[in-house]
């Protein structure tokens, strides 16, 4: 039994323990609502150090108004984003141009739940979900008792381990009706001697949105600031396999190899060009990281290749010197002009050489005919300011290379990345750094997504600086902060669409309520007609949201 379904079985037992104890009763003896597999464990302790936080009222309103602003800007903001898609994904279906189901699509990756997105790792995505629920949470119950609104229980919400916190203020209080009020204001809501007006109450509900932005913006400035700086690259080079003599001497795969007698290894091209300067049965000493120590392994030189497999072209681009010349998908380029095509590489290498116009001839293979030679002229590059020549193929981003030393290595430009990574902040001045930067966990730099310094990418990179006796709590640290910061942003943008019960549906029915009232000074059109333009976006919205996931699959199959 795998970890994973031990942990489905642990939690379908604590389901129907949960079950059990509900229908008995037990549960609301104990003040404990469930819903499902979902506990509200309540608490009336903690009440009195609200109104200990609740203390600086000026401040807290000041940091609400704030927030109303940001809501009505993060309100537009979505609602943009969402007519946009759908005119986007309109025009693509009337064009017969609709995008095929992919992950970025599917109804698990619509939604923020750590271990369910496939984006969101549990661990890290469960800790910024915790900490992105309290904030939001705690900020309403605040500003509840800034506002003197009562707040009845506090609590946790608990599905086997905690998943997040919660106040509970006394909604009568808050959204009670009564048609008196501030003149000017429109119709103030109450129930009873006590209740919130439409600005005290839009406060109580921007504050938990306003709370999430801020709590971002801290993360971020931690993670791109100090944390981020105290996070240095190893190496480029990674051991993918390992055979014969280079296992023997002790190395394995996923070490990180950072230099060869000497000299230092950047990259493989820069590796390969300097195992070529060694004849066969020459040592060399290579210096490879495991865990975040180099140690050195002494490996003799084998033989230089003689079958060069060549470069796998992957695909082909439309009017380019490559489809006017007859290559197609699936062929290997083995030599231009007089130089092997060993790898990758190797072709970049020589295509930063070329420029528009030049001569270059190819030998290729493919799997019915053998080698063969043809020449071409190189085209323009389509990239503005780019002077290369231009063939126009597709070919592997990733392939791993065998070496003279009995070993194949990959590689990650881990410098370059972390380059990219410094330089966000920076890009912020433009619409493409926000678009970086709010889709970095989803499509990172290139769509390759960027979970956090975990797993596989972590080995790439060592503490440095302040953080280095923290050993590898700075990847803990930055993960979080990354999550914490991603999360909070997106929860609390989520909550501006003007859609019941969402936060930023219930402000836009207050201030359409008010908007219509002073045009008909009629409390209860204003109230008929507030509640079916709310629903009415709601509606819309939700739809929206079921064209963007199931649109594609509608038109490509299920």
């Amino acid at each position: 039994m795998n970890w994973t379904t031990a942990g489905i079985a642990l939690f379908l037992l604590y389901w129907l323990l949960v079950s059990h104890l509900s229908r008995k009763g037990i549960l609301e003896r104990y003040n404990i609502t469930s819903y499902g597999p979902l506990l509200m464990i309540r608490t009336t302790r903690g009440l009195q150090l609200l109104d200990r936080l609740a203390v600086p009222k000026k401040a807290w309103r000041l940091f609400a108004d704030v927030g109303i602003r940001l809501m009505f800007i993060g309100m537009f903001a979505m609602l943009l984003i969402v007519i946009v898609s759908d005119i986007s994904m309109l025009s693509s279906l009337g064009d017969n141009t609709m995008p095929e189901p992919n992950k970025f699509n599917e109804a698990r990756n619509i939604f923020l739940i750590p271990g369910v997105n496939e984006f969101i790792p549990l661990t890290w995505g469960l800790i910024a979900l915790i900490v992105t629920l309290v904030v939001h949470e705690f900020s309403h119950a605040i500003l509840c008792r800034v506002e003197n609104i009562r707040v009845k229980s506090m609590g946790i919400l608990l599905a086997l381990v905690p998943v997040g916190g919660f106040a509970e203020p006394d909604e009568n209080e808050l959204f009670g009706t009564e048609a008196t009020g501030k003149e000017g204001e429109g119709p103030v809501e109450r129930t009873g001697s006590k209740a919130a007006t439409r600005q005290q109450r839009a406060r109580i509900l921007a504050a938990g949105v306003m709370a999430n932005f801020v709590v971002a913006l801290l993360a971020f400035i931690l993670f791109f600031g100090p944390v981020l700086g105290a996070i240095a690259p190893i190496g480029n080079v990674m051991v993918m396999d390992v055979q014969g003599e280079a296992s023997a001497a002790g190395l394995e795969s996923q070490m990180i190899i950072t230099q060869i007698n000497d000299k230092p290894v950047d990259n493989i091209m820069g590796m390969l060009e300097y195992l070529d300067t060694f004849p066969e049965g020459e040592t060399v000493r290579l210096y490879a990281s495991k865990d975040r120590v180099t140690s050195a392994y002494d490996i003799r030189v084998g033989p230089a290749e003689e079958d060069i497999r060549g470069v796998l072209i992957q695909d082909i681009v439309a009017a380019s010197p490559a489809e006017a010349a007859g290559l197609q998908k699936g062929m290997r380029i083995i030599q231009m002009d007089t130089v092997p095509m060993r790898t990758v590489y190797d072709f970049r290498s020589f295509m930063n050489t070329t420029s528009a116009g030049q001569s270059v001839t190819l030998v290729l293979a493919d799997n019915t005919s053998g080698k063969f030679e043809l020449t071409l002229e190189l085209a323009s590059h389509p990239d503005e300011g780019n002077d290369k020549g231009f063939l126009g193929v597709f070919t592997s981003q990733d392939e791993n290379v065998a070496t003279r030393l009995g070993i194949t290595v990959g590689e990650f430009p881990a410098t370059t990345y972390l380059s990219l990574l410094d330089g966000i902040p920076g890009m912020l001045k433009g619409i493409a750094g926000w678009l970086i930067l709010l889709g970095l966990p989803i499509v990172g730099f290139a769509g390759e997504g960027f979970p956090g310094f975990s797993g596989m990418l972590a080995n790439f990179y060592t503490p440095a600086g302040w953080a280095e006796p923290l050993g590898i709590g700075i990847f803990w640290i930055a993960n979080s902060l990354l999550w914490i910061g991603w999360l909070n942003f997106y929860v609390g943008l989520f909550n501006c669409l003007p859609a019941v019960p969402l936060d930023g549906g219930h402000i836009f029915k207050d201030y359409i309520k008010a908007f219509i009232y002073r045009l008909t000074r009629n409390e209860e059109r204003s109230l008929r007609l507030s509640t079916a333009v709310t629903a009415t976006f709601a509606v819309l919205i939700f739809m929206s949201f079921m064209f963007m996931i199931f649109g594609p699959y509608l038109v490509h199959g299920f």
